[in-house]
């Protein structure tokens, strides 16, 4: 005889809060555009022109639609599965050189009964913010422009890495230490932020535009920019770790030996950070500290896994595959 759970009495939902923090976001995420590729803000005599208007509201638009998609798939299938759950709330992240949000969480206040629910509600959430993000990163591919660009070299250690940076920080300390002359160091003429590609986007970018030869580049649609946004959030869920979404799925199908795997992308993160880009150290501590590798059992583990929940957690590992991205953003001088 199978223990029966008695779920708890659904917590009353704050509407007006939920609400409250998606307007502020939208307001955030559009100001945020605004700074960071905006033509006429925040010091132009003109004002701000319909052109950057107009691209920052898509740009908010879309990205808001694709964090909202992600965070209802959860919400609609805990629902779906009797498992007390809160309305999404939107993060505004109102910091100059931020994107204006830190993205959108609920919060699950009952167990999940089932390793079948478990995929259910962990896997709804990445697959519908995809299902969003890929036609708009489509639209958007389809309405930018390709332009000449100097090629941008690959390096390894990364220019941001912590080895590079450690170097340099080294390097520094002996001049002061030996009252070394200077460095003289070349005239920075542009800072080009350059987005880092991953297959989902080499995939669509070919589709939209066909092959981009050497020596060119593609200048994005707004649209893109919040799309590519979409699939890092969908890359960060889908790492395999504690009560992250790919968690909750290596949980349903490993049970406690995926703490090990857990463990083993920490490791990951840690080359990376050390070797790629010091961005990543970020992401390691909130994996390591913050989420952790532990995941709570469900309440009948006994019940298996359906064939059609692992074929779900097989597609979840390709969405990852397909979003993975070792240096997301880089900063290139010229």
């Amino acid at each position: 005889m199978h223990p029966v759970s008695v779920p708890r009495p659904a917590t009353p939902q704050r509407v007006w809060l939920h609400l409250l923090l998606f307007v502020v976001t939208l307001g955030t995420t559009f100001l945020a555009y605004l700074l960071l590729f905006g033509r006429s803000f925040p010091f132009s005599e003109a004002g701000l022109l319909p052109e950057d208007r107009a691209q920052a509201l898509a740009f908010s638009a879309s990205l808001l639609g694709i964090l909202g998609s992600h965070e209802m798939g959860h919400y609609l299938l805990a629902r779906w599965h009797k498992v007390d759950t809160s309305l999404p709330y939107f993060i505004p992240l109102p910091v100059p050189g931020s994107l204006g949000t830190l993205g959108a969480v609920i919060r699950l206040r009952g167990r999940i009964p089932t390793r079948n629910a478990l995929v259910d509600i962990g896997a709804a959430g990445p697959l519908a913010g995809l299902v969003v993000a890929l036609p708009l990163l489509y639209w958007g591919l389809l309405h930018s422009t390709v332009v000449d660009s100097p090629p941008v070299p690959s390096t390894f250690p990364g220019d941001s890495s912590l080895w590079v940076l450690g170097q340099n920080l080294l390097h520094w300390a002996m001049e002061r230490l030996t009252n070394a002359p200077p460095v003289v160091e070349a005239v920075i003429t542009q800072r080009q932020t350059v987005f880092g590609d991953n297959l989902i986007m080499k995939a669509l970018t070919w589709i939209a535009l066909g092959p981009v030869p050497e020596g060119k580049d593609v200048v994005v649609h707004p649209v893109v920019i919040a799309a590519w946004f979409g699939l890092l959030v969908t890359l960060l869920n889908l790492l395999p770790v504690g009560q992250l979404d790919g968690g909750h799925l290596t949980f349903a199908v490993f049970g406690p030996r995926a703490r090990t795997l857990g463990k083993g992308v920490a490791w990951v993160l840690l080359f990376l950070t050390v070797f790629v880009t010091a961005s990543w150290g970020l992401w390691l501590v909130v994996a390591s500290k913050v989420v952790g590798f532990g995941h709570p059992e469900v309440v009948q583990p006994e019940e298996p896994l359906s064939p059609v929940r692992k074929l779900i957690c097989a597609l979840c590992l390709l969405a990852l595959i397909g979003c993975a991205m070792p240096v997301p953003l880089r900063e290139v001088l010229s």
